[in-house]
């Protein structure tokens, strides 16, 4: 029975540096889902000497892309989103990961319990978990896996 993060950390994940450009990010987002043949909405951010820096996700994406007084738009009716939407692709050219990742990264070890796995995603709203031990990046844990080691549980199938 799986048990821990070691049991069910996925350890074929894609990485960025803080330097790639939003733009060539997102094209990373792209291909790395086709990869892997499931969307892939965020991504670990490495440093130059492959240690975990941070964290880039769709909603760091979109956070950016969002105009900042949308909330006093109204209805929205009259506004040309295509052109907003231009505007913020374009001004996100010149953005670097480094600029508008997560720095701040929750971590577990690969001993750490599912159940305790589970919790600490709950609690903190995270849908994905760098596995490191003595510093070093061993996997990530997603929130999807997760689901569907405990969806196993419940139909009393072992996974293929």
């Amino acid at each position: 029975m799986k048990k821990t993060a070691r049991d069910i950390m996925n350890t074929r994940f894609h990485t960025l540096t803080p330097d790639t450009p939003i733009s060539k990010a997102v094209k990373l987002f792209k291909q790395a889902s086709q990869q892997e043949g499931r969307k892939i909405f965020g991504m670990m951010v490495l440093d130059h000497h492959g240690n975990l820096a941070g964290m880039l996700s769709m909603y760091d994406i979109l956070l950016y892309m969002r105009p900042k007084h949308i909330h006093v738009w109204g209805m929205m009716d009259d506004i040309d989103i295509g052109g907003l939407v231009d505007r913020a692709c374009e001004k996100a050219k010149s953005i670097q990961v480094g600029d508008i990742m997560a720095p701040e990264v929750i971590t577990i070890s690969p001993d750490t319990h599912k159940l305790l796995i589970l919790d600490i995603m709950i609690k903190k709203h995270v849908r994905r978990l760098p596995v490191v031990e003595d510093g070093k990046l061993l996997g990530i844990v997603y929130i999807s896996d997760l689901f569907y080691d405990v969806l196993d549980r419940f139909t009393d199938e072992e996974p293929d």
